[in-house]
């Protein structure tokens, strides 16, 4: 790199011009009014608003003074249960305290589609969009979901030549390839039918599957026979995709060769060179552009995974095409809203607010024909993002999810927000600093700043000799290619003007060795050695899978803010519902990551950022602490059944008046404020009952197994997953995990021995407390009337997961089922030998079972 690089002008501290708000005018009566908003923020009525905190502070009080009953009235002669459950009942009371401070500012958003159209027929041209398809094997990824969720990136209602679609293949396989090249081959059709008659979906498998009759509304003749064409072309894809699937599980044992005789480069898919191919290119202007991208992959050199990959794609995608804005989908979500990608320009380009937007969240919604009856886990995360991310939009922001997420692509750099209230902030480059103080000011804007991209005093002074001058600009060219790394091409692009000209075009990058190989080496697994990549900027490493949370956390703590939107039409969906296993492995993953998070140095609770609100802090350490819940979740849980078991009672016998309405109007405000967060939220009861359900399956399974799972990591460095596959692993996880030593699979039915043993404990117990009531007459039911409504509380929270897989005859875990009840039956024996060596008391009620 010459010393022309490090002339670039000062590194800006707000997005590009084109998602910066326009400037205000001088002070002209007559000159052009102020822009109009894109979007705006809707709050709830006041009252309903009103009475929902009405009802949470009501509730907040009667359980304070629900808890100080309890400890000011022990039950002696059973202490140890007494103390116990009063611990678990004071955890859990301050686990809901913390997680309803969050939510007392729910607020909605609105998008101004007209404006944003007014916009663009005055010749204001939209920002660019970036779109990366993550996949990482072809052999469990169904090359067909990646190929719909690709179409209908390339199909979506937007100017062709502002988008592009990254495919990133970790699995460098070369049946990814092959099946993206006849995706390139449908593109050519599908697109200008789609954009043609408005169609929506916009994935050809949801659209054509959907039991809708099509022709009905249409008058339009020429419409009956394209899409009777378009669905036979279809079908015919369909075949030669599954063709070569079926191909692809023959490997030969030579390994692949390609159409030219020559081997295929990803033959050993943990060390390949990198794999760059463009698909459709520029000089088919009624098509965005499309690539295959297969990073680098060298043995014995950590990868980082899918964040690993994501990062790979950030800096191919800025000497390529440089998109202002970044979306990434997995293989398996395809674009369900046509207009989604200009729903979320509404919030990045909006005058006032969009040069300090990070990123806009849309909320993942499962299939259409998983959301019914048939498959009840589909809503799973209704409650979360209906209640929990509308909350979290009142306050900063939403978090990042890993997936269904548009980025400004100066975030994920690493640089500041504008700052509103200094309009020296505002100005980056060569602004010249001619008035008196102009130094002490600048000094005191850079000691505020939390961007970690090395800034540069690009400011003339007179006594700076033209050597001194050098030596800074060869000085910060070094801080940048610490950072950002040995490539001119990509320092040039985080400088440049994005998506406006000026950047490579994929028939260049065959022309142009020089240039190719510039492409290739931001994707070579050495570059990042020695930087900031995943440290500072970009996906974060050391966060999970996708480094979500914590990546959307420093974007926060630097003082971003983010969006929330919520289109009436869900911008994506996934392709199926998923089985209960399925399900609690994921739990079990996303559980794990947070406690990695909880035990590392990116907690929210200590990480650093003055610039983040205290709430938003707040919703961070509720997002990863979470499964410390499961504690005090278990042992209450099993509580009720050592209670009936042994005939013992955590509540004293003597009630009180004043207790019992205590109790009731508990109860009541309970109602109350699940029932006015239902009403402002629109969540189904049903919803909230499932919600509700999993929250005790979970915290009982996957959330217990990951606090252990967290500790056991912290301190061997170990980490322990739970895989769903029932099939011997694949040879590249056994090698990926013998290199690193770091992960251990685990088969996830493992999991439901804790919720069963709970389940099978209070079932047994209930039966026992039942015999014992009828055997023993009317007066003898008094006293165990609390322990059966706990105990039907815990079963009738249980039950329906059990039910749910012991209905999957081929996933019956049975030696989940007989391992709880030897587990329940040693428990029970253990705790009447213990029994035998005190004497029994005179006013026992109930005999030890």
């Amino acid at each position: 790199m010459d010393d022309s690089v490090g002339l670039q002008k000062a590194p800006p501290n707000t997005p590009e011009p084109e998602l910066r708000a326009p400037s205000e005018s001088d002070g002209d009566d007559d000159g052009p009014p102020p822009p109009e908003p894109l979007s705006s923020k809707v709050p709830l009525p006041s009252a309903q608003l009103s009475l929902y905190r009405a009802a949470v502070v009501l509730r907040a009080v009667l359980l304070a003074l629900f808890l100080r009953y309890r400890v000011t009235h022990p039950v002696h002669d059973a202490y140890g249960l007494w103390l116990t459950s009063v611990a678990c009942e004071s955890w859990l009371a301050f686990s809901w305290l913390t997680a309803q401070l969050t939510k007392l500012s729910p607020t909605n958003r609105g998008t101004h589609f007209h404006v944003l159209e007014k916009e663009e027929k005055d010749g204001k041209t939209l920002a660019s969009v970036d779109v990366f398809v993550s996949a990482a094997d072809a052999a469990r990824e169904p090359p067909l979901a990646t190929a719909n969720t690709v179409l209908s990136v390339l199909a979506a209602d937007y100017p062709a030549g502002r988008l592009a679609c990254y495919v990133s293949d970790d699995g460098a396989d070369m049946l990814l390839l092959e099946a993206l090249t006849e995706t390139a081959r449908l593109a050519r059709r599908w697109v200008p039918f789609c954009r043609a008659h408005g169609v929506e979906p916009r994935a050809p498998e949801p659209y054509f599957a959907r039991g809708v009759d099509y022709l009905r509304d249409k008058v339009v003749p020429s419409f009956v026979k394209e899409r009777r064409a378009m669905k036979r072309e279809y079908e015919q894809f369909k075949v030669r995709l599954n063709g070569l699937a079926a191909r692809a599980r023959k490997v030969p044992e030579d390994g692949w060769v390609m159409s030219d005789g020559t081997p295929w480069p990803g033959n050993d898919p943990r060390d390949h060179p990198a794999m760059i191919q463009a698909l459709l290119g520029s000089d088919e202007n009624e098509l965005p552009r499309l690539f295959y991208v297969s990073r680098e992959k060298g043995a014995g050199i950590q990868h980082h995974g899918k964040a690993g990959a994501m990062n790979a794609l950030l800096r191919v995608s800025a000497v390529l095409t440089n998109g202002a804005c970044v979306l990434n989908l997995d293989y398996d979500q395809y674009v369900n809203n046509s207009k989604a990608f200009r729903e979320a320009m509404c919030f990045l380009m909006d005058p006032a607010a969009g040069n300090r937007t990070c990123f806009v969240q849309f909320p993942l919604r499962p299939a259409v024909h998983a959301a019914d009856d048939v498959d009840p886990w589909a809503s799973r995360d209704s409650v979360f993002f209906d209640i929990d991310m509308k909350c979290m939009d009142g306050i900063q922001g939403p978090v990042y999810v890993g997936s269904g997420c548009c980025f400004n692509r100066k975030a994920l750099y690493g640089f500041d927000p504008a700052v509103a209230d200094d309009p020296d902030d505002l100005e980056t480059g060569r602004r010249k600093w001619c008035c008196f103080g102009a130094r002490e000011r600048r000094k005191r804007r850079l000691k505020r700043t939390m961007s970690v991209v090395p800034l540069l005093d690009s400011e003339d002074d007179d006594e700076e000799t033209e050597r001194a001058k050098r030596r800074r600009l060869r000085s910060y060219r070094a801080a940048l290619e610490r950072h950002f790394g040995l490539s001119p091409l990509f320092i040039a692009s985080v400088f440049g003007e994005q998506g406006i000209g000026g950047s490579p075009q994929p028939a260049a990058m065959a022309a142009s060795p020089v240039l190719k190989e510039a492409i290739i080496n931001v994707i070579s697994c050495a570059y990042e050695e020695r930087t900031r990549w995943g440290k500072e900027f970009g996906w974060i490493y050391g966060a999970g899978a996708a480094g979500g949370v914590v990546t959307g956390f420093r974007m926060h703590a630097r003082g971003w803010a983010s969006a929330y939107c919520m289109p009436l039409r869900p911008a994506f969906r996934s392709y199926g519902g998923c089985s209960p296993s399925e399900m609690l492995a994921g739990a079990s993953r996303r559980a794990a990551v947070a406690m990695g998070i909880l035990l590392s140095r990116h907690c929210p609770v200590w990480a650093a950022g003055t610039r983040m609100k205290p709430l938003q802090r707040l919703a961070y350490v509720n997002r990863v602490a979470y499964p410390l819940t499961s504690l005090p979740l278990t042992v209450y849980c099993a509580l009720s059944a050592v209670c009936l078991l042994a005939g013992k009672s955590i509540f004293p016998n003597d009630v009180g008046y004043d207790a019992g309405v205590l109790l009731v109007l508990l109860l009541f405000s309970v109602i109350a404020s699940v029932a006015l967060e239902l009403k402002w939220s629109g969540v189904s009861l049903r919803a909230w009952w499932l919600d509700e359900k999993l929250w005790v399956v979970i915290g009982t399974s996957a959330g217990l197994a990951a606090v252990f799972q967290g500790i056991f990591r912290a301190c061997t460095g170990i980490d322990v997953g739970f895989s769903t596959d029932t099939t011997t692993p694949v040879k590249e996880e056994e090698e990926e995990a013998t290199m690193h030593d770091s992960t251990r699979s685990v088969r996830w039915s493992n999991l439901l021995v804790p919720p069963i043993s709970v389940l099978l404990g209070n079932l047994a117990g209930v039966v026992v407390a039942v015999s014992y009531g009828v055997d023993h007459g009317y007066e003898s039911w008094s006293p165990l009337v609390w322990r059966l409504l706990l105990a039907a509380w815990v079963v009738a929270h249980l039950q329906g997961f059990l039910r749910g897989l012991l209905a999957r005859r081929e996933r019956a875990p049975t030696i989940a089922v007989l391992w709880s009840v030897l587990f329940v039956s040693i428990l029970s024996l253990l705790w009447v030998n213990v029994q035998t060596y005190y004497a029994p008391t005179a006013a026992t009620q109930q005999p030890i079972f």
